[in-house]
């Protein structure tokens, strides 16, 4: 594709119900959508607006907790941790990272560091939206998986996955009269992850890496969730979905935050591109690897083609 602007990018709508004529036409559109631009917008409803209303609000009580308060969350993994906004010379959200795990016990002892006292209106929001989050997330798993033809590897694949939940918060620019362009609020990057969804306040910022190689703006509409491909899931399809770089850019005087589930392989599972998805037009491209070994490669090189050296042949 040529010059790719970012109103190319596929808003989609995952209301109503799954009628089969319409689920495989909608299988084929989101792996289309993911192969071209790694990336789509969608909009769902059985995730209530009201929810998302209640979940910003939560986020803005959390964030103003005591910075003690919340150094007090450390995990043991890379990116399952607090990410402190103290590393000023990193542009990067503060972010925390909490294991999303369908008995929520991880849920639950967050929110007791936090609020030795308990805080049910935090913990049942977060439970709440992760649980439909990560029920989206494995819809459109499925919907790859069955697109490429290997729906029948889907369960296996859904028993060998795990998700964090991530809220984020984003620093204000120092300046932001100064600037037209604005500031990095989130280093470009692409995700080392499976899947992502996320989900954002008003204040706009997101960009995409077009196949240009510009970034341009992606405009998310009101209550809409982004999906992006990550590298582990761009593994899996031997190259065929696209993991595309993003980055945050922030201007004017508001704060932004999201937060997002993001699904990826459980520690010791490997991941390995089925047979179905090499032939003579896809040779294969990258060897069998396992998540976790990936991501701790990437910690301590921070390369942008990490998959590639790590994985690639």
């Amino acid at each position: 594709m040529g010059s790719e602007a970012a109103d190319e990018i596929p808003c989609f709508d995952f209301s109503g119900d799954d009628e089969q004529q319409r689920w495989k036409d909608m299988c084929g559109r989101i792996r289309e959508a993911l192969e071209t631009h790694g990336c789509f917008l969608l909009s769902y409803d059985k995730i209530p607006k009201r929810l998302l209303e209640d979940m910003f609000v939560e986020m803005n009580t959390f964030f103003d907790l005591p910075e003690e308060t919340r150094n007090k969350y450390l995990g043991p993994l890379p990116y399952r941790s607090y990410l402190r906004k103290s590393r000023i010379n990193v542009p990067w959200p503060e972010s925390f990272d909490i294991v999303n795990e369908p008995d929520h016990d991880q849920l639950d002892a967050f929110t007791k560091l936090m609020w030795p006292d308990g805080n049910p209106s935090f913990c049942e929001t977060l439970k709440s939206m992760s649980s439909k989050m990560l029920e989206l997330n494995r819809i459109i798993l499925k919907m790859v998986f069955e697109s490429y033809g290997v729906g029948k590897l889907y369960d296996a694949y859904k028993q060998d996955s795990t998700s964090t939940f991530r809220l984020l918060k984003y620093r204000l620019p120092p300046n932001p009269n100064n600037s037209e362009e604005g500031a990095i609020g989130l280093v470009p990057h692409t995700d080392k992850n499976a899947l992502t969804i996320l989900c954002q306040n008003d204040v706009q910022g997101l960009q995409v890496l077009n196949n240009d190689n510009v970034y341009v703006p992606l405009m998310v509409p009101d209550k809409a969730f982004i999906v992006f491909v990550g590298d582990s899931l761009k593994g899996w399809s031997n190259g065929r979905l696209k993991a595309v770089k993003h980055r945050v850019v922030m201007s004017g005087k508001k704060e932004r935050y999201s937060f997002g589930l993001f699904s990826m392989p459980k520690e010791g599972v490997t991941t390995e591109v089925p047979n179905e998805l090499v032939d003579e037009h896809h040779p294969l491209r990258y060897r069998p690897f396992k998540f976790t070994e990936f991501l701790s490669y990437f910690s301590e090189t921070v390369s942008d083609d990490a998959l590639e050296t790590y994985a690639g042949l």
